[in-house]
Parts: C-alpha cells; structure tokens; sequence
C-alpha cells in the first residue's frame, strides 16, 4: 500500500515525500483512513511504529487553516516527546502554513502565552502546562474538533490521569478523540468507555526482528567513556557500512564531528537538517562513499540499505521495538550483520527489557585497548597501502622514489607512510556533552520514557581477548576535513502540575471494539 491509498491530499503527499516517507506503517494504513472518515480510533502499538504520522496527517488534512481558533490537541506526556511532535507536525503541513504550538512545564509561560495569542490551529502539550492554560484562560479549546492522547499507558504509570479528564472537560461534547497506547490496561479502557463514541481499536502486532543473521552484543561503559571505546571497535572491527545510533540530535552533531576530526568517513543526519542535506548525505552512504552514518530513529526512519554491516547504538535505545527498528538495518538479504549496545550501568534494566522482546541474550564484549586498536588501524592501512600500489603506475615516480631510498632507510619511509595513515588524529580530543541519564525502573512497564522491568546485571565473560566480532573488509577510508555540524538543544523535564479533582466528562459514550 502507498500514502496515495488512503485518501490523503496532493499537499499532504508531497510533505510526506519531502520528509523521506517511502510507505506507510501498518498503523499508519489502518489508522489513517478511519481518522479521515471522523472515527474515534484507539491505537494499541508500540513506540517507533509510526503513531504520529498516523494522526497527524489525517488531522492536518482536516484543520480548516482560514480558522484561526485551535482545532486541534494533542497531549503528550513528556516535554520531549511533545516536543518531537509539534515539530513532526510542523513539517508535515509547513506546504500549508498550519500553525502548531507546543505547551510543556518547565519552560517560560509566559512566551507560551506570547505563542498561543497568535492564534495557533494545532497545540501540542504536557497535561500539567495545557491545564494550567486552560485555568488562566490563555487556551481556548470550544472548537476543538479532535482531541490525541498519545502514550496514554505511560500519562496513566505518570500519575496523569486525573489531569487529562480535567482537560477532557472542558472539550467540546462532539469531538472526534484518538487514543494511541503500547498496553491496554482497564485504566485505559475506563478512557475509552468515558470519552470516546464507539472506537476501533487497531491493534498492530510488534514487529519482530530476526535474529539468525545478526550477532547482538553489548559493551558496559560510562557515558563519557562512550566515544573512545566505539572508535576503537571501529578500528577493530572495520565496518564496511556502519550506522551509529545516538538518541539527542545534539548527539548526532557532536559523535559525527568527532569522528571527522579522528579521520573517519562520517557523516550525521537528524530532522532539523535540510531534506537536500539529509537526500545527499543519505546518497553518499548508499553508494559507499560514507563510511559511517550517524542519526536518530526519526531520521533514520526511511534508511533501506542492504549492505549495512554493522550497528551501534551509542545510546541504547528508550523502549525496546525501537532496538528492534535500529538492529533490523543490518543483517539483510542474507548478509551477516553486527550490533553492538553500549550500556552505561543503570541502563541494565533497558537491555534486559530489550532481550525479553527479542528473545535474545546479548553477549558481552570488552572494550578493545589502544594497542589493539592500533593493530587494527595499521591492518587497514595495510590493505589500503596494498590497494594504492596496484593501482599506481610506480615508473614515473621510480627516480624520487630511489632518491629517497638513498637518503632513508626503506623501513623508516614505510613507517612514516603508516603513520601518516593512521595519524595522530586518533588522539585528538573530542567532548560529547553529557545527556541526562535515562530514569531507572521506577515501578512502571515498559515504555517509552520510564522505567523498564529489568533483570539483574550479567557477568557472563566475554569470548576471549580481540575477539570482537567483526566482518569488515580490513579497509577504512579516511577524510581529514572534519566538517561539524551545529549543535540542537534537548529538554527533558515533564510538567508536574497536579489536579487532583478528577472529571467524568460530559456524559457517557459507548465503548465497542472493532479489532483490526
């Protein structure tokens, strides 16, 4: 199925074109022709299957852009993930000038009521920050025509459910109410039974990753020790096409950078990028003229690459189909394929959630050391030096090259030559900023921002010294010019505003549900 069946605008195809959409998810084609339609829809799918798109499109198709009154909302429970929405959105109808304003705690309300006065047709928000709006009288939600709750298990593990029916209070009665959750606990259901007038329930299974082809491993180490360690198994496992996967956009620009400035191919892409940036570094890696592809899971989304020989998650990942999205890039069309997670010590939880979906247990490595990683730069700048002499015509050359065999030693020259391949550019200092530290499990499910059910630590040994499974080919190319890019800011506080009243809306609807 393509986005051109289901019934969306010329528009709307064209922003889903500019943002690298290739076809729709299975949420997002079950979804988005009952949104279309006016249908109250409860989502049931996991993190990273493509949620927002699925009711975003619809929404935007059906926002009438000459009202200047909030047609829209969408609550969030997390500033971060409001955030990543409000700008999904924005993108998607910036062909159409839609106008989306995202509300969260923990940031000036005072420049958020600066924003809503300019009328946006679409909010995005915490339940804390959009309830206190609403009690200030800075956001009028009387013609609001579709209400998103979104991660609603997780609103629910973060004790915001009182909240959210104080804002479903004061919604119009008639309203279309699209609920998206990974579970369905009873609470959840209670939502639907209150809130929604006869919801399809999608239920999109999680999708699997097929592990016979891929060898899954994971290395403990502190956030700071991070980037010295991945270079060193890139040195030693010689990747052919590798994808370093990172969690912040910030993250991107910094890993990406430093590995120009060590002498890597790299590259990094993430959504503020251009789409002409993003379309041309994402040519450079499908030929193989980029070595390493540093992203995040959104901008990675359209990455369909059959050569990719090795995956790194720089950041494990905050819910564990996202791994799944992230491990599947390799491993393809009957090619072998490596990951390798890099786990700081209170993120063991994480991984161990990451197995139980999987069906996996990840094996541990040791970090290479330096000399380890020198004998795999050197290996590489081996066969590259084999490489350059086959394809040189060494005769016309041959007069320098005896002249300096007569005032150098052979050896001498050869290890000049090495050095000069392997550099000292695998020195130089590189500083990835600190990124706040994912929650530990805190009582919750699985989820997306919270706390995993995770087991106890591993200390299973390693497979032996050096053996840190590598397929490469042996060779690395090396681009010294270190080009950066800049650098994009990442929030993570949520608004912890309380009402502790609660609501049961404005009458109750009925509850059936149309399984998919």
């Amino acid at each position: 199925m393509k986005f051109s069946d289901l019934g969306l605008s010329d528009a709307l195809l064209k922003a889903v074109t500019d943002n690298g959409y290739e076809e729709p998810t299975p949420i997002q084609q079950e979804t988005i022709p009952l949104v279309l339609e006016g249908k109250d829809v409860i989502g049931q799918a996991q993190t990273g299957t493509g949620k927002t798109a699925a009711f975003s499109l619809p929404i935007l198709q059906n926002i009438d852009f000459n009202n200047p009154e909030v047609q829209a909302l969408v609550i969030s429970p997390t500033r971060e993930l409001a955030i990543q929405t409000q700008e999904e959105m924005y993108k998607l109808g910036r062909n159409e000038h839609a106008r989306v304003q995202v509300v969260y705690g923990g940031a000036d309300i005072r420049r958020q009521i600066s924003s809503l006065k300019k009328h946006p047709q679409i909010v995005v928000g915490t339940p804390g920050r959009v309830l206190d709006h609403i009690r200030r009288h800075t956001l009028k939600l009387d013609h609001v025509k579709t209400l998103v709750l979104d991660e609603a298990d997780e609103m629910l593990n973060m004790g915001f459910l009182d909240d959210i029916e104080a804002i479903i209070k004061e919604l119009p009665e008639v309203r279309q109410t699209l609920l998206f959750s990974a579970t369905m606990p009873p609470e959840i259901k209670r939502v639907g039974v209150q809130f929604m007038n006869d919801p399809h329930h999608i239920k999109i299974k999680a999708k699997e990753l097929t592990t016979d082809l891929i060898d899954q491993y994971y290395v403990r180490s502190k956030d700071y020790e991070k980037f010295d360690t991945m270079t060193r198994f890139l040195d030693v496992q010689t990747p052919d096409l590798a994808i370093v996967f990172t969690r912040t956009k910030r993250r991107v620009d910094e890993v990406s950078h430093g590995l120009q400035i060590r002498g890597y191919n790299a590259a990094g892409i993430h959504g503020d990028l251009t789409q002409k940036r993003r379309s041309q570094i994402m040519s450079q890696f499908k030929k193989g003229d980029l070595d390493i592809l540093v992203a995040t899971d959104v901008a990675a989304r359209g990455i369909d690459i059959n050569n990719v020989t090795h995956v790194y998650n720089f950041d494990i990942p905050s819910d564990p189909d996202s791994y799944v999205h992230r491990v599947g890039r390799t491993g393809r069309a009957g090619k072998h394929g490596v990951s390798l997670t890099f786990v700081t010590p209170n993120e063991m939880g994480y991984l161990r959630e990451i197995e139980k979906l999987t069906k996996v247990r990840m094996l541990p490595l040791k970090p290479p050391s330096a000399e380890e990683a020198l004998t795999g730069q050197l290996t590489a700048a081996k066969k590259e030096i084999s490489d350059l002499v086959q394809r040189t015509d060494t005769e016309k050359y041959a007069p320098t090259a005896e002249a300096l065999l007569q005032e150098y030693d052979a050896e001498d020259l050869v290890a000049a030559l090495l050095n000069e391949m392997t550099g000292d550019d695998n020195q130089a200092p590189v500083k990835i900023t600190p990124e706040r530290p994912l929650p530990r499990h805190g009582g919750g499910g699985g989820n997306k921002r919270g706390g995993y059910r995770g087991g106890h630590d591993s200390h299973r040994r390693s497979n032996g010294n050096g053996n840190y499974r590598g397929h490469g080919n042996g060779s690395r190319r090396y681009d010294r010019k270190g080009n950066g890019g800049g650098h994009s800011s990442n929030g993570s506080n949520h608004s912890n505003y309380r009402d502790n009243k609660g609501s049961h809306g404005k009458g109750k609807r009925n509850f059936t549900i149309h399984e998919k």
